[in-house]
């Protein structure tokens, strides 16, 4: 996804079992994340970066919306979900629905997942790690990794959050 680039409109179902819709965002900036409740490190590691960056916030952090898109809709009932996001800030939400519907969601954002069988008969999901970084008209503004510092990435978002273009 190009920066400058609309967000796709949705509808999910968030952790708490609701439908969502990205109307809902209209006129916030906002985040949106894939990845799956049951990733070993990069997914929690991320949700906590997101967790801290909040905080450093302060208030400020209201004016930002933070999405969690399961890319796991097999595993990632809204229960799971509420169960996982319970661990980090309580201003993400997380959202699930069919196949179908986050493939098409992660087909808006360029993000890209790939479901792997393990030797143990489980499998694991090899995702995109990028946070999606939406202004208040819902056109994509930028990006954040892992690799970037905690101040790099509370200078993107406090540039979002105060930017009214």
């Amino acid at each position: 996804m190009a920066r400058g680039t609309p967000g796709p409109s949705f509808e999910l179902t968030d952790h708490k079992g609701r439908p969502f819709s990205s109307a809902a965002l209209t006129g916030r900036p906002y985040a949106v994340f894939f990845g799956f409740t049951h990733c070993p490190d990069v997914c929690p590691t991320t949700l906590l970066e997101v967790t801290n960056l909040l905080g450093a916030l302060g208030v400020d952090a209201d004016r930002l919306s933070i999405l969690f898109v399961s890319v796991d809709p097999e595993r990632d009932t809204p229960d799971q979900l509420r169960q996982y996001l319970d661990s980090f800030d309580p201003r993400i939400v997380g959202l699930t629905g069919t196949e179908t519907q986050i493939g098409a969601v992660a087909k808006g954002w360029s993000a890209f997942y790939n479901k792997l069988p393990e030797d143990d008969g489980t499998y694991t999901i090899v995702h995109s790690a990028y946070i999606y970084l939406m202004d208040h008209n819902n056109r994509l503004a930028d990006t954040m990794g892992f690799q970037e510092t905690e101040t790099e990435q509370l200078a993107k978002i406090r540039s979002l959050i105060g930017s009214r273009e």
